[in-house]
C-alpha cells in the first residue's frame, strides 16, 4: 500500500468510502454538490458545506492540503475516498475531481447523518 498524501489525516475503509460515493451521487441527483477543489473551497468558507469528501490519489497531494484545517476551523465533517476518478463520476462530471462539497444532501440526509457521525468518530 503506497504512504498516505500528507492531507490524509485518518483512514476510510471502502465501505465507507463506498457510502460517500453514494452520498454525493444522490446529492448530485437530488441535492447539491459543489465540484473540484475551488468550487469546494468557496462552499466552506461560506458554510454551505455538509460534508466534503476529498480523493487520495491527488497529484501534488498540497492541492488539498489546506482543506483539513480549514473544515476543521469551519467545524465541517470531511472524509476522504480513494479515487479522483470515481469521485468525478459521482458528482456527475466527466473528468476527475479533487474534492466535491456535499451543500444539499437531497434524498440522502440520513445516510449521510449516519455517515458524519462515523467521520467524526474517526477523527478523534
Amino acid at each position: 500500500m503506497a504512504e498516505k498524501p500528507i492531507y490524509v489525516r485518518f483512514e476510510v475503509s471502502r465501505e465507507l468510502a463506498d457510502r460517500i460515493y453514494e452520498i454525493v451521487e444522490a446529492a448530485r441527483d437530488t441535492g447539491s454538490v459543489r465540484k473540484g477543489t475551488n468550487e469546494t473551497t468557496k462552499a466552506i468558507e461560506r458554510n454551505n458545506a455538509k460534508l466534503v469528501v476529498m480523493a487520495e490519489d491527488v497529484e501534488p497531494p498540497e492541492i488539498l492540503a489546506y482543506l483539513p484545517p480549514l473544515c476543521e476551523e469551519k467545524e465541517i465533517t470531511y472524509g476522504y475516498v480513494p479515487n479522483k476518478r470515481e469521485l468525478g463520476s459521482a458528482a456527475g462530471i466527466e473528468v476527475s475531481a479533487a474534492s466535491v462539497a456535499v451543500a444539499d444532501a437531497g434524498e440522502a440526509k440520513d445516510e449521510l447523518k449516519s455517515v458524519i457521525a462515523k467521520l467524526e468518530e474517526l477523527k478523534e
